[in-house]
């Protein structure tokens, strides 16, 4: 059926089009059923919704997804046509079963989400179905080739290098450090990264407080040449689309399976044409796994690169509390700051993190002998070279380096007697940050007074509790009351 288009700019996150109540009775459209919206020689799937009154029975309304895809405006025609139901829906249940998938079959799955064949249900199934059953190395090799396969691809000139943490640990914001300093070395570090899953930040949500991290590929590879780096989201750049799908929905069910995890960080790192690749696995009590867990994913990485070419080596971390004391998007910028200008009261514990990986990428790549990479990796942080190397970066990617204040909504939480800190709860820690507002409020957050393993006495600040409204910190309160003998071991 040809349908008139009415431009109505609202937004879904995913194709979506609305249609006369009377128009889906004639074609026997329900709610949440799919369609084709055709025009011209493209077309594009999206999911139906019933409307009366805005639009007449010669209509149809769009989402931007349909608009900008389609690329259509007010009172262009368009072909409206039924699909059927993916296949893909039965080869998640064949995984759901715990059946092994085929070469072909994770590929269709794949394809269908980087379409948006599948409804944001179909596709939690999917993330369940690898979260229960587990893939064996050769599906998840299959499942990185679908995802490389269905994306755009970056193809870059020089030492290529990049590093992913696996995440889970409050603060741990080595990113903009790690990526400063190495291509001050002379290395190309084109870092994607994503936004907060279940943590209070990531590193496009950090460094988007005082920078654009939105960008084509095109845009990329001019900055790449001028810096030898970048600090960008990689959701909005097309490289492995379907992966960025199933984050958002990882992101609404708070589930991070193995296989995807892995899939994830190796298509994104095939995909901007990474040659070294290093893998932070942190562990410990309240991370992502524990040490036996660590080494399993340590040696899948390590199978799954020679598989497909890449050097890549593994770091396992102490995961046992936060790394740094920032736990926010504008907290974890300032403390960033405080390390590259060499600042007294910087966190030592996130700058020796930093240059520890910094170190292993140096020698890597062969910018720096073996055993000597942490040594030229603290001189460059030290000269001032990694500080005007983030400036530059900052600044090509149109912000400016500055510190910001926090929410100015506060909640302190005092020690009620002389005692020391075991550990923090990273989970806890995490989801106290997220109460305050985080990461969408990039101004809420958490600061840590005190570490682990340091002595307190009564009276000495050991948390602040960052909001930009009453609302938010009261419910931050709320969860700290009911959760501090857990979140804070003494």
């Amino acid at each position: 059926m040809k349908l008139k288009v009415k431009i109505l700019k609202f937004l879904t996150g995913r194709p979506v089009c609305m249609i006369h109540k009377k128009t889906a009775r004639e074609m026997s459209l329900h709610i949440d059923n799919r369609v084709y919206v055709k025009k011209a020689n493209k077309r594009i799937i999206s999911i139906v919704n019933t409307i009366e009154g805005i639009i007449s029975p010669k209509e149809i309304a769009v989402s931007n997804a349909v608009i900008k895809h389609l690329k259509l405006k007010k009172g262009d025609m368009v072909e409206v046509e039924i699909t059927e139901s993916p296949k893909s829906i039965n080869l998640i249940k064949k995984k759901l079963k715990g059946e092994e998938l085929e070469k072909q079959e994770i590929e269709e799955i794949i394809r269908d989400i980087s379409h948006n064949a599948l409804k944001e249900a179909e596709i939690a199934f999917f993330i369940s179905a690898l979260n229960s059953q587990g893939m064996s190395l050769n599906e998840t090799k299959n499942l990185v080739t679908a995802m490389v396969k269905t994306g755009k691809k970056l193809k870059l000139k020089g030492k290529v290098a990049d590093k992913h943490c696996i995440g889970g640990i409050a603060g741990n914001r080595t990113t903009p450090l790690v990526v400063s300093i190495c291509a001050s070395a002379g290395l190309i570090m084109p870092k994607t990264s994503s936004r907060a899953i279940t943590s209070a930040a990531g590193t496009a949500d950090v460094i988007e407080t005082i920078a654009k991290v939105d960008f084509s590929v095109k845009q990329i590879k001019k900055i790449i040449q001028k810096t030898n780096a970048c600090l960008v989201w990689g959701g909005a750049l097309g490289l492995a689309p379907a992966d960025d799908k199933i984050i958002k929905i990882e992101r609404i069910v708070k589930v991070d399976s193995t296989a995807q995890l892995i899939a994830s960080i190796l298509s994104k790192k095939i995909s901007v044409d990474s040659d070294y690749i290093l893998i932070d696995i942190p562990y410990g009590k309240s991370a992502k796994v524990n040490k036996r867990q660590a080494k399993k994913l340590e040696i899948r990485f390590k199978k799954l690169g020679k598989k497909f070419g890449l050097k890549i080596e593994v770091i396992l971390t102490d995961g046992r509390e936060p790394i740094g004391n920032a736990i926010g998007p504008v907290l974890e910028i300032n403390d960033i700051i405080k390390i590259l200008k060499r600042e007294s009261n910087a966190p030592k514990d996130l700058e020796e993190k930093s240059i520890l990986l910094s170190g292993k990428l140096l020698e890597m790549t062969g910018k720096a002998k073996k055993g000597k990479g942490i040594k030229l990796a603290t001189e460059i942080l030290n000269s001032g070279k990694a500080f005007k190397k983030f400036e530059q970066i900052i600044k090509i990617q149109k912000g400016k380096v500055r510190k910001i204040n926090p929410g100015k909504y506060i909640y302190n939480v005092y020690a009620k007697n002389n005692k020391k800190i075991k550990s923090y709860d990273n989970k806890l820690i995490n989801g106290l940050a997220r109460f305050a507002g985080c990461p969408q409020n990039k101004a809420a957050g958490i600061y840590l007074h005190k570490k682990a393993k340091q002595k307190i006495q009564k009276g000495d600040k050991i948390l602040t509790i960052y909001a930009t409204s009453k609302e938010k910190l009261k419910h931050a309160i709320k969860f700290y009351n009911k959760n501090k003998k857990l979140m804070i071991e003494f």
